[in-house]
């Protein structure tokens, strides 16, 4: 089966697109407008006749996205063109909004990170068009995983019956938030051959630290543990005190709770401003970059922090020696909760209403759902980066990296797969042959420390109904201000917990039980779909 657009059609579109887009680009170009372009329903190319899409996405800075080899193989995989109005990653949401706000709009968002509100404004708008009839009829690979997993198609479907976008799917991340990893020159240093397990023997360790002088140079310049504005170590260490996340999250009898007025938020906040009297934690915590903390742990000065592999915060190569951060428990529970990745992340993948081409942009993105475009865009294209010692097996090996450096940066040259909430689906093939003996720790170290500990997902991915985002959006706008410039005051001890009552009195008056009343019920209404 294929569908055929017309030439007179095609042509009128494209007069009514190049009006509504003229600081945008069109979807087509004059004189490809004139010919008949068909739709393949299924193979490769997408059309018969080339075509031009304008996409709008995030760019992390490393590499002119079309240069990349990846866009590059798409285009000529596809026959269609891919123009691309990015903006960089620090200000895209900024772009984002200056876009809906303009009425002039890309042909698809790309690792856009649409909210579940933007969602649910501009698909109710028309902005964005209902994917569900595209996707039975011209994504195969999207349709399957669906199918397979009714879970996905509930999260990424709105109150009022529409897909509006396509996810992030990572059923195999195992975190939630990038780990802790503990700096082992220092573990070593100091004999510990043990991890620390409650939050006292956290403590002994890191007052250790800033006593001891682990990194041997005579001076007292070691920072036991650095963060920034404490959001990558914040669900960690709220796992200590029965808390899985750092606003809402649902427990094992399926109720929902406001971490900020929780008990054991008070003792979170309690723990960290003893470590931050002892000066344990970094007093830089609330103003430095993360390049400013990466620069003290490659001076050798931090003993515990937060990323997505030890080695790119301390530098130097992929080691064994710097453990994973085994989640504490304090005297308040029997064993610490820890919080597990959802496995979906929605907005990934939109399409606009002045798309001329929506049947071709469906399949152009859903070939990165089958296992062929996920290598691709994962991997970069094949004889680069890796090859195939056995492709009746899907078994590979990694070649050298051009002219030597890391192969991730390299890899961020080739793909636009980096940094950003693009459109993918972890698929275990991809994997085969290509699993180094550092991944393989990894993978141990997070299956020992964190799965068979009984990490589990905070609060699915789900929507709210309009009313209830728009009351959230209200809520969250002076209250997530307020909860966070109280945590710093209550940490650093600008502001004394004598002041608690008052300030949970300030919370629910600005809103706080009202947020897990929104919350039950959306959840109620998730778990009965």
């Amino acid at each position: 089966m294929q569908n055929k657009k017309k030439g007179a059609a095609v042509l009128l579109s494209a007069a009514l697109v190049a009006g509504l887009l003229a600081g945008c680009g069109t979807s087509n170009d004059k004189e490809k407008a004139e010919v008949e372009v068909v739709v393949a329903k299924e193979g490769l190319p997408i059309v018969n006749e080339q075509i031009s899409l304008t996409l709008t996405a995030p760019d992390v800075g490393i590499q002119n996205w079309k240069d990349m080899d990846v866009l590059k193989e798409m285009e000529k995989l596809t026959n269609i063109k891919m123009i691309f109005n990015n903006a960089p990653k620090e200000s895209f949401d900024t772009k984002k909004n200056l876009i809906f706000s303009s009425g002039e709009y890309p042909d698809v968002f790309y690792a856009a990170g649409l909210t579940t509100a933007e969602q649910m404004n501009y698909g109710e708008q028309g902005i964005l068009i209902p994917l569900e009839d595209l996707i039975e009829n011209y994504a195969p690979n999207v349709k399957k995983v669906l199918e397979d997993n009714p879970e996905v198609r509930k999260s990424i479907t709105a109150p009022d019956g529409h897909i509006y976008s396509l996810p992030v799917i990572e059923f195999n991340q195992p975190w939630y938030r990038n780990p802790m990893w503990y700096n082992g020159d220092f573990l070593k240093a100091l004999g510990y051959d043990k991890l620390p397990e409650t939050t006292e023997e956290l403590y002994t360790y890191l007052k250790r630290v800033k006593e001891e002088d682990p990194n041997k140079n005579g001076a007292a310049d070691e920072v036991p543990l650095s963060s920034v504005n404490l959001r990558d170590i914040r669900t960690w260490l709220l796992g200590a005190y029965g808390i899985y996340e750092e606003e809402i999250y649902v427990d094992d009898s399926d109720v929902v709770h406001y971490t900020p007025v929780e008990d054991g938020y008070k003792e979170y906040l309690i723990f960290l401003n003893r470590l931050w009297t002892e000066d344990l934690l970094d007093h830089e915590t609330f103003s430095q970059t993360a390049e400013q903390k990466k620069a003290k742990a490659q001076n050798n000065q931090v003993a515990l922090f937060s990323d997505w592999n030890a080695y790119m915060t301390l530098g130097g190569e992929p080691s064994t020696d710097d453990p994973m951060f085994l989640p504490v428990k304090s005297e308040m529970v029997d064993k610490a909760v820890i919080a597990k990745s959802k496995g979906v992340t929605t907005g990934a993948f939109a399409i606009s209403k002045t798309n001329s081409y929506p049947e071709a942009s469906m399949r152009w993105v859903d070939y990165i759902y089958g296992y062929e475009g996920a290598m691709l865009f994962n991997k970069g294209p094949e004889g680069v980066l890796w090859e195939y010692t056995d492709r009746d097996s899907l078994t590979k090996k990694y070649l050298p990296v051009p002219g030597g450096g890391d192969r991730e940066d390299y890899r961020a040259t080739l793909t636009p797969n980096y940094g950003i909430p693009a459109p993918t689906i972890s698929i275990p093939e991809i994997q085969l042959g290509l699993t180094t003996e550092f991944d393989e720790w990894v993978m141990n170290e997070s299956k020992t420390k964190l799965l068979d500990n009984g990490s589990r997902i905070p609060y699915p991915t789900l929507f709210l109904t309009a009313e209830e985002q728009a009351e959230v959006t209200t809520l969250t706008s002076d209250l997530t201000t307020y909860v966070r410039q109280m945590e710093a005051k209550f940490i650093t001890g600008a502001d004394t917990f004598d002041n608690w009552d008052k300030y949970i009195t300030t919370v629910t008056k600005m809103g706080g039980d009202r947020m897990s009343q929104i919350y039950q019920a959306a959840y109620d209404r998730w778990k009965q779909s």
